[in-house]
This record gives C-alpha cells, sequence and structure tokens, in this order.
C-alpha cells in the first residue's frame, strides 16, 4: 500500500557542507548566475520533488548563531531568495519555489505583496519560508532596531528567552497578516469590462484592519488574488516556539529529529500545540530535515564526509542530522522517519554538484520502489501537490453568510 511522502529539497550556496566550494571551485564562481539556480530548480524538478525552499539571511552567513566567526574560507555573500525565485519561475514549470524571508526586520506587506507576485509568475507554485532574526548582526545591518549580543549558550537566559519568544509572536502575527492581505481582493474583483469602463468590483476589495503590537496594516493588498489564493507558508522548528508558530497558521513545519524516537516526539508536540490552539484541518504537514552526504558504499560516503571536514579544519555541525551512506540507507531512514508519523523529507544536500543528483537518480527511484514517492506530481499548484485545497477568501465567505 503507498503512503507517498511530501519530498523537498533546501538548496543553499554550493551545499550544506562549508567545505562544498573547496571541491566545486567552477559552481563556487556561479553563485551570483541566474542560470545556476535555474539548473539545481530544474534537476530537482525532474526527480518531481513537490519543492525547493532557498536559504537566506540578513546577515552574512555564519557557522554560529550570534555574531558572526571571521573566517575567509567560508562563502559569503548571497542572492536575494525571492528574487532566486522570481527568476526561476517561468523557466520551471511544476515544482515549488519556496524562498526564505527574515520576519523580525521586513515588513509584512511587502513580504504578502512579493510572494503573491510570485504566485503569478510561478502560475500558483509559490511559497515562503518565515524565519526570525533577532540577532545583533542582522539588527545593526538593517538599522532600524537593537539586539543584544547572544549564542545559543544563552538560551535560558530569562531576558533572552524574552527577546526570542517575542521575535516567534511577531512572526506570528506576520502569517496572520499576509493571510488576510491575500484574502483581501476576491477572486472575481476583477471585472474588466473595456464597454461599461469597469475594471474592478471595489466593493469586493476588502480592509483587513490587523493592528498588533509591532504594526498594524489597513490593506487591501496591491495585487489581485493569486493563483493558489493562499500561497504555502512554512518554518523551521526546533522547539516548542517555533513549533506553536507552524501550528497556527504554517501548512508545512520543518524540523531536526535525530533519530526515530526524537520524531516522534516532535509530530506528537506539534499535534498537541495544533489541538491546544484550537486549530482547523487540515494539520500542518511535518517534514523531518536531514543533511545528505551520498555514495556507493558506506565506507565511500564517509570519506567523501571526512575530505570535507579535513578541507573545513572541523567536523560538520549542524541542527540536523548528518546522514552519511548509501541511497539505500537513506530510504531506510526516510521510511523510518514516516512511519515515526512525519509527512515527508526535505534533503539538505551536503554538495549540490554530488548529492542533489544523487538524490534525484538514486535515492527518489528507490523511495517510489516502496511506495514512498509518486512518479508524477498531482496538479499544476504547489497546494495541489500538497494535497491541500484552494481556499476561499474569508471576506467573501463572511459576505455570503
Amino acid at each position: 500500500m503507498s503512503r507517498h511522502l511530501h519530498t523537498a529539497v533546501a538548496l543553499d550556496g554550493v551545499g550544506w557542507h562549508p567545505a562544498a566550494w573547496r571541491l566545486d571551485a567552477d559552481n563556487a564562481r556561479r553563485l551570483h548566475d541566474a542560470d545556476y539556480w535555474l539548473e539545481l530548480a530544474l534537476q530537482a524538478e525532474s526527480g518531481h520533488l513537490d519543492l525547493l525552499t532557498i536559504d537566506d539571511t540578513l546577515a552574512l552567513q555564519s557557522e554560529t548563531y550570534g555574531d558572526p566567526v571571521p573566517r575567509t574560507d567560508r562563502v559569503r555573500g548571497r542572492l536575494d531568495s525571492v528574487l532566486i525565485a522570481s527568476r526561476i519561475a517561468p523557466l520551471t514549470s511544476a515544482i515549488g519555489l519556496v524562498p526564505t524571508v527574515v520576519t523580525t526586520h521586513t515588513e509584512p506587506f511587502h513580504v504578502a505583496k512579493a510572494i503573491a507576485t510570485l504566485d503569478f509568475v510561478s502560475s500558483g507554485r509559490a511559497g515562503v519560508r518565515l524565519k526570525v532574526g533577532p540577532t545583533r548582526t542582522e539588527a545593526r545591518l538593517v538599522g532600524r532596531r537593537e539586539f543584544p549580543s547572544f549564542d545559543l549558550t544563552d538560551a535560558d537566559d530569562p531576558e533572552i528567552k524574552k527577546i526570542v519568544l517575542a521575535a516567534f509572536q511577531e512572526a506570528a502575527d506576520v502569517t496572520e497578516v499576509l493571510r488576510r492581505l491575500w484574502d483581501s481582493w476576491e477572486d472575481d474583483a476583477e471585472i474588466r469590462d473595456a464597454a461599461t469602463g469597469r475594471f474592478i468590483d471595489r466593493d469586493k476589495l476588502h480592509y483587513v484592519d490587523f493592528a498588533g503590537e509591532w504594526f498594524s496594516v489597513k490593506g487591501p493588498l496591491t495585487v489581485p488574488r493569486s493563483p493558489q489564493g493562499q500561497s504555502i507558508v512554512s518554518v523551521l522548528g526546533h522547539g516548542t516556539d517555533p513549533y506553536r508558530l507552524g501550528a497556527l497558521g504554517s501548512d508545512l513545519i520543518y524540523v531536526t529529529p535525530q533519530d526515530t524516537q526524537h520524531a516522534v516526539g516532535i509530530v506528537d508536540e506539534i499535534r498537541w500545540i495544533e489541538e491546544s490552539v484550537h486549530r482547523l484541518p487540515p494539520r500542518a504537514r511535518v517534514l523531518g530535515d536531514v543533511v545528505v552526504v551520498l555514495g556507493d558504499t558506506e565506507q565511500a560516503a564517509a570519506a567523501r564526509l571526512s575530505e570535507l571536514d579535513e578541507l573545513a579544519g572541523e567536523p560538520l555541525q549542524s541542527d540536523a542530522l548528518i546522514f552519511s551512506g548509501t541511497p539505500a540507507q537513506l530510504a531506510d531512514l526516510v521510511e523510518a522517519w514516516a512511519d515515526a508519523g512525519l509527512n515527508g523529507i526535505r534533503f539538505r544536500p551536503a554538495t549540490n554538484a554530488v548529492d542533489l543528483p544523487r538524490l534525484v537518480h538514486d535515492v527518489v527511484p528507490e523511495l517510489q520502489r516502496r511506495g514512498l514517492q509518486r512518479e508524477g506530481y498531482l496538479g499544476r499548484t504547489l497546494r495541489e501537490n500538497l494535497g491541500l485545497s484552494r481556499p476561499s477568501s474569508r471576506y467573501a465567505v463572511q459576505e455570503a453568510s
């Protein structure tokens, strides 16, 4: 019996290992070339993956949470992920495109407008990954706020916990504003009747009238309702606060289990939070993240990881599980996580040049053989491929009632 999972790939630079660029100098020189990102997207699409995410921050990349590490042997600098997605959208046809937006320093109206535009450009394949950024580095680069310097060792400090919690609460407000703005145009608000001179029905544009602690947004959006009605909202979570953010209003939650038992606990916690906040169906899809280093044999994969670590000068560290092994062994892990209750997997290729092709050509067929991966796309939009219906505008529903 098939139980198809949702599959995704997370793209970042030349790969998720910080030394990936040392073994792929050609693509390291192409990081600012739109064709590089298009090639990655088309490769992922050929494997019928549901979506790709594009990582981003408002600060230079760093190996630690907090102030940046002053190393010169790491990739630094990146293109804007929303603009990358917009560039590759017309040249892809099926895969979902999910760029990253930092909610702490980005106006929600601008986010709503950009992602709605991406949904039009991609014919209904847009999503967004919302990310908080309460670090001193990002705050100083943007220049509108000030945060104290802290890292993960300060996680239990009451003041730091207060700052981080506020960032997630603000992100929840951003999610609510996005949802309202995307609904602010009814589907048939545009009349386009040249004979009568009526382009829009003004009664079908609605104020959203959101007032919160961090911003107030009146609306309506300046972009008509997009093909999906509501683009896909996703978050990455490592604990209760981000799980709650995802449970409140996200369609996808990426999580980082370290083993099968941990995966069970994460899914149970998210489902409990969804019940506690009285979330209406459908429930959030929960995808497990894993950094992937593949080889023909377990020893070959270990040798690849060892070579990368040696070039980096230290062992790879990640918030996600680091997998090193064969495609069949990776499929075993995916199957075990499916048994634990996860709805899918988000692969992080250690090196895009090696691990992304192997995911597409070796891992995907193995998942298909096991009935865990479908062999084609279910529909034309990202919502359809995730098994989500297109929602009606909340304002149109209220008017009809």
